[in-house]
This record gives C-alpha cells, structure tokens and sequence, in this order.
C-alpha cells in the first residue's frame, strides 16, 4: 500500500470516530436565517469567536433585514452593532460593499460558486466554502479554520500552514461528500481537546492513533 493509501485509510478512520464524538457538531454555528444572513456572520467571524458573532448579530439582522438594507447602508451606520466585534471598521466596509454588488450583479442572490461568491468583498475561500456549504448544500471544497490547521498538522495528514495547500491535500484524500463534515469536525476536535495552545490528549478519540499523542 502507498503512502497516499495509507494516509487515505487513516484519515478515513479519523473520521469515523469524529463523527461518533461529534457528530452534533457537523453545522455551522453561527446564526441564520438566510444565505445572506450566513454571508454576513461568515465575513464577521475572521479572527473572531462564533459566540460573539451570534451575540451581536440579531439586532443588526433586525434592522437590517435584506440585501438592498445594507446596500443602502453607509458602513458608520453598521459600525454601532458590530462594534465589540474584531475588526469591526474594516467588516463593516466589506459587508456594505458585499450589498451593493450582490444588488448590482447577482440580483441580490448569494451565489451558488466559489468564484462569484469570491468577487465580493471580505470573502475569500474560506467564507465562501462555509456559505456554499452550510446555505445551499454544495462542496466545491473545504472551509480551513485555524483548527483545521492546527488539527491537521497534528494528525500527520499535512506539514503545512497554508489553508489553500491543506485544502487541496485533503481534498484528495476524501470524496466530496465528506469535504463539509470533515471541516466541522476538526473545529469540533479542536475547540474541544486539540487547541492551538494546549492538546488534551487523554480525553481525545485519537489517542491511541495519533502521531502527536501523548497518551497512548
């Protein structure tokens, strides 16, 4: 068996007991009613906790309530209800501006790609694989977090730091199928026992298969 093989059947496995542990965790967890709604708090969560996005988020969507409301918003006027958030000054722009060209190019329709979803302001590939995945059910590819990178990096399946390069490694070795729920579960994992600053090996799933346990 190849190494390639090897790495396929393990990572295989991973997911296995991932889903077992985790498998209530396999949706996004920021708020929404929406597509755009989604866009919205996808563009807002960089560098910024879920929680604290889905905390401020429901009096801005309330007196915000469809694309042409943002379009037709200055950002200083958005500023207010995002103010605790990270950031804040530079989503704002981003989410005004994501309006205003939805309303002039897409018909103030969320795209249903990757590539028109990135010509918007404020969405790279990450946003746009989390929208195109959690709104419409389509995996064009996989959403990295800094867990995923983390957790990857840890489990032997990459030695990289470069989402684009993890993306496209675990893209071949998983089928498309697998692509939304293998991210959701590395956040899980990594939000639980596989932090950035600390593992917590002995309470993990992967204890006993992990290349960077220390609790076998």
């Amino acid at each position: 068996m190849s190494k390639a093989d090897e790495k396929r059947r393990f990572l295989a496995t991973v997911v296995r007991r991932l889903k077992r542990r985790y498998r209530d965790q396999m949706v996004t967890t920021l708020d929404h009613t929406s597509p755009f709604d989604l866009l919205v708090a996808t563009i807002l969560s960089a560098q910024a906790q879920d929680a604290t996005v889905n905390r401020y988020t429901p009096k801005l969507f309330r007196d915000y309530s469809s694309v042409d409301d943002f379009a037709e918003a200055k950002p200083s006027e958005i500023y207010p209800y995002i103010k605790n958030i990270g950031l804040y000054r530079s989503k704002g722009k981003n989410i005004v501006m994501a309006a205003r060209v939805l309303r002039e190019r897409f018909s103030s329709r969320v795209p249903r790609t990757i590539g028109e979803l990135t010509q918007l302001p404020g969405v790279g590939r990450k946003t746009a694989n989390v929208v195109l995945s959690n709104a419409y059910g389509i995996h064009e590819g996989i959403a990295i977090d800094t867990h995923c990178i983390t957790v990857t990096n840890r489990l032997g399946l990459v030695r990289a730091r470069d989402p684009a390069k993890i993306e496209q490694r675990l893209m071949g070795m998983l089928p498309s199928s697998e692509w939304k729920d293998v991210s959701h579960l590395f956040i899980a994992l990594g939000r639980d026992v596989c932090t950035a600053k600390a593992k917590h090996c002995e309470r993990c799933v992967l204890r006993d298969i992990c290349p960077s346990s220390t609790a076998r």
